[in-house]
């Protein structure tokens, strides 16, 4: 009886985690190749080796007649030996494949092996896995030995070896941390219907309750805030904004812009853009920081957003209405059934063209016609005006400094002024520019090879993100009201109200780039006509 050799069978199925049976099949093949060597010959039938699963005991016949293994000389030994450790890698390789394809979309845990460029590998144990840098979180660091979380993205069964593709930074991380931490989450009573994320930025969620006595977004939050603390925590200080879902898009557009308070929301189903108005001191927390409140609100809702102040909106209704007029036969009820459609500017009756105006309106073809070529010559107009007012008000900007300059006040230099200092204009002053997101560059893995990914996540936060139209950004009074519900989220997250605030003041000094030449001015789809 070769008890040793049932003992060194268990031991391998135990640590390389692969079928008993299996590796009782590679060694039978194994000694088969190794006698086949000795022989010399290549006929697979000529040989039959068994092994006795209970006794461990080996037998070998040679076209039926028995065999002594002794006849398998230096050689074939090493033919044997080589056999095995492949057969026994191969075998490992598809258990390891079997297990973590089925883990694909679930957050796995390992340590930082070592650095390969900008490529992060980390040890998962029975194999390593792959974080590319354009997965992982932008500005955060590691080191090796460190223990980190990341989410299985892809598994692919390439020829040289098993590849599992690590991220931290793909928008279903948050899905799985949430589901992890908020019980109520994992259970479905909570769902995240739709979520939105800058990686290592601001990242925000809408959530609703199918059970009418759970606060979604109180549960989502925690006692004191003790949820959603890990999350953040585990994501190195990311912000999270925590939305009520609505089914009324108008609602959801309103909550997705918090802390920003909205006046209105006019949707275009034509367009699939969302028009909201806001007063001028809300204007900088509904834009954001470098666009981001309003970007990701877009992406949220799945709408392209367009924020506008309530002159500039009864400005564009205004301009709307004289040029519609001027069409023979156009009457004030059908410029107000236009209105209601979403469009309140003659340049988006140019996007849409003539078929919602025939169907909606009942005009013929060419009264269609008519109204969009008078409303796209308007349309020029309004372009041609709006970059003179740019240029107006750059050259305006850039006389007032230069008298500044010419009588003697110099303004202090920013690595000398005190914190919360401004200049005679009111801008801030800062030691260094605030950068604005950028993403970290990094090679993707190959594409070229098949393997299990991860299901794509929802279609806020996958493909090319809604347009984002708004306006220069602006200084604005940080003292917005906020609801209980935002109160707790932003205590957690940090008072964001506050903090976009003192970072929306920065942006007055890039105004100064602008006006001394050393900026682009920005683009805007809504601006007052002059």
């Amino acid at each position: 009886m070769n008890q040793e050799l049932i003992r060194i069978v268990d031991g391998i199925a135990r640590d390389k985690n692969i079928e008993r049976e299996q590796i009782y099949t590679d060694i039978e093949q194994a000694i088969a190749s190794g006698l086949r060597k000795q022989f010399n010959t290549e006929d697979t039938s000529e040989f039959e080796v068994k092994v006795d699963r209970s006794t461990g005991d080996i037998s070998a016949t040679r076209q039926g007649a028995a065999l002594p293994l002794s006849v398998v000389g230096r050689i074939g030994a090493q033919t044997v030996k080589q056999v095995m450790i492949q057969l026994i890698r191969q075998d490992e390789r598809g258990s390891i494949y079997e297990e973590f394809k089925d883990r694909v979309g679930t957050i796995v845990t390992g340590t930082i092996a070592r650095f390969e460029g900008g490529t992060m590998i980390v040890n998962l144990g029975r194999a390593e896995g792959i974080m590319p840098r354009s997965e992982q979180i932008p500005g955060e660091q590691h080191d090796v030995g460190e223990r980190v979380q990341a989410l299985i993205m892809e598994v692919r069964d390439t020829l040289s070896a098993i590849k599992i593709i690590l991220s931290r930074s793909h928008p279903e991380l948050i899905r799985r941390l949430f589901e992890r931490e908020v019980p109520e989450v994992g259970e479905r009573t909570i769902e995240i219907k739709a979520l939105a994320r800058e990686p290592g930025h601001r990242t925000k969620i809408a959530v609703s309750s199918i059970d009418s006595k759970v606060d979604a977004v109180g549960a989502c939050v925690g006692v004191r805030g003790s949820r959603i603390k890990n999350i953040v925590d585990e994501l190195g200080g990311e912000k999270i904004d925590i939305v009520r879902w609505n089914e009324s898009s108008q609602i959801l557009i309103a909550n997705a812009l918090k802390p920003a308070e909205v006046t209105e929301v006019a949707l275009c189903f034509e367009l699939g853009r969302a028009t909201v108005v806001v007063n001028d001191d809300q204007l900088s927390l509904a834009i954001g920081k470098r666009g981001q409140n309003v970007r990701l609100a877009a992406r949220l809702t799945g709408w392209d957003v367009d924020i506008l102040t309530p002159p500039e909106f009864q400005a564009g209704i205004t301009r709307l209405d004289l040029t519609l007029k001027t069409v023979e036969g156009i009457t004030q009820e059908m410029v107000d059934k236009i209105i209601a459609l979403g469009l309140i500017d003659v340049r988006d009756i140019d996007e849409v063209g003539t078929g919602p105006l025939m169907e909606e309106l009942t005009l013929d073809e060419a009264r269609a016609q008519e109204v969009v070529d008078r409303c796209s010559e308007e349309a020029k107009l309004v372009a041609v005006e709006q970059e003179a007012k740019k240029a107006n008000e750059a050259r305006t900007k850039a006389a007032e400094r230069a008298a500044m300059f010419a009588s003697g006040a110099a303004r202090p230099t920013a690595a000398a002024a005190p914190a919360g200092t401004t200049d005679i204009f009111g801008d801030a002053l800062r030691a260094t520019p605030v950068a604005g997101p950028s993403a970290e560059e990094g090679g993707a893995p190959d594409a070229d090879t098949t393997g299990t990914t991860v299901p794509g996540a929802m279609e806020a936060t996958e493909g090319a993100a809604p347009e984002v139209t708004t306006h220069d950004e602006r200084t604005f009074a940080a003292n917005a009201e906020l609801s209980p519900e935002e109160q707790a989220i932003q205590g957690v997250t940090s008072d964001d109200s506050a903090e976009d605030a003192k970072e929306y003041a920065d942006e007055d000094a890039d105004t100064a780039a602008l006006a001394e030449g050393r900026a682009e001015p920005p683009t805007s789809h809504r601006e007052e006509p002059v």
